[in-house]
């Protein structure tokens, strides 16, 4: 049974376990750095099968208009299983109906987001990070 939390803290060394395994684009080798990505998020909703973290929504808002979904990670072995989307609706929750949710998809997930609530849109505009 997966359990869903927002307030219980997870490493760096987890973290990266989740991105390794999920197929996601992140730094997971650079623990240094994904240390500071959880100490600088405003949310992270994670999800659970045990002791072992298999899902994560990491986030940062102003939690009263906008909220960037920096990062949203599903272990391969429990895709497929709603975790995601579950993911994504406690943070939906937490936030409220007044803030709206934002993200950059993945090529590979650019069919995803759509099935589970978000409309595609062609106002984006980026200036990529270096590393």
């Amino acid at each position: 049974m997966i359990i869903y939390h927002t307030d219980k803290m997870i490493s760096a060394a987890e973290l990266s376990q989740v991105f390794a395994s999920s197929g996601i684009k992140r730094p997971y080798q650079d623990l240094e750095r994904l240390q500071k990505m959880i100490e600088n998020a405003d949310m992270l909703v994670s999800a659970w099968d045990g002791e072992q973290l298999v899902g994560i929504a990491r986030a940062v808002t102003d939690f009263v208009y906008c909220c960037y979904l920096s990062d949203l990670a599903v272990n391969q072995d429990y895709q497929r299983l709603g975790i995601g989307k579950q993911l994504v609706e406690r943070l939906k929750k937490t936030l409220g109906p007044e803030v709206s949710l934002v993200l950059l998809s993945a090529p590979t997930a650019v069919e995803y987001y759509p099935r589970i609530g978000f409309t595609q849109t062609d106002k984006c505009y980026l200036i990529p990070r270096v590393r």
